[in-house]
């Protein structure tokens, strides 16, 4: 947990769920803590606590890891089925007086087909994809073109744009196949997402880089700004860049790229 921060991620998400046996909880959840509270743990990037759902143990998860001042940023709510769901954990951090956002993670049928209100609800900030524990609950087999899944990641994307917060796509299995990494991440920017998840430090370079904007990216993006500059100081409501024309839609997928560079360049 002490390492984690170091990988270059945006977000470290310390897990007491699915990553910890039952007969561990107690222990894991006391080693959050233990960090969290840790004067001389200061991380630039966010911190996060999965905790397990609120029907399960997620109040015994709060009761330990919010003793105290922890630096915590956010709370991971894994097999959301409802705004119900993001409702309730928001209401447990209220009673220990405590407000985080919350980023459900839509990983089942329910979830899916309710993805719309879960990303409009007041507490979220996020929400994560989960397409290993969605094809449990289906029973879907996995496939490396991922088609069973694709309808639920595109819905996600929609849903997370419809409620103005960010998406975050689902984790690539097979921690050694880092140009499958590359392939699915450069997917999932093609469908929208805002972020990938990463479940070993190998993947978050290869996922930082898919994110990045080359330098041809960022050189069109500037040209379409500077154009657009331009045509709005003339009274002119249409230009062309590179010969081609530009509208609203480019206009803001050129503010992305530049919005990604500089991120970018504060990591």
């Amino acid at each position: 947990m002490r390492k984690a921060p170091g990988t270059g991620a945006d977000v470290v998400v310390f897990d007491l769920e699915d990553a910890v046996s039952p007969d561990r909880k107690s222990h894991a959840r006391s080693a959050v803590n233990d960090v969290l509270t840790d004067e001389s743990f200061d991380p630039e990037c966010e911190v996060c606590v999965r905790v397990t759902p609120p029907s399960v143990a997620a109040t015994e998860d709060l009761d330990t890891v919010l003793d105290g001042t922890p630096r915590i940023d956010s709370v991971m709510l894994p097999k959301a089925s409802g705004a119900d769901d993001v409702a309730e954990i928001a209401s447990m951090l209220a009673d220990f007086d405590v407000s985080l956002p919350v980023v459900p993670i839509i990983e089942s049928a329910a979830g899916v087909l309710n993805a719309e209100e879960i990303a409009a609800s007041a507490a979220t900030t996020a929400v994560a994809f989960g397409a290993e524990d969605l094809a449990a609950d289906i029973g879907a087999t996995r496939t490396e073109a991922g088609t069973e899944v694709l309808y639920a990641r595109e819905r996600v994307v929609l849903a997370a744009s419809a409620a103005g917060v960010d998406a975050i796509d689902t984790i690539h299995a097979d921690i050694e196949d880092t140009e499958g990494l590359r392939e699915a991440t450069d997917f999932a920017i093609e469908l929208g997402y805002d972020g990938k998840m990463a479940i070993h430090p190998a993947q978050v370079p290869v996922i930082n880089d898919a994110f990045t904007p080359t330098d041809d990216q960022v050189d069109w993006a500037e040209r379409v700004m500077d154009a657009k500059a331009a045509a709005e100081a003339e009274g002119r409501g249409v230009f062309t860049v590179d010969g081609e024309m530009i509208d609203a839609p480019l206009v803001k997928q050129a503010e992305r790229i530049l919005e990604r560079a500089r991120v970018a360049e504060t990591q």
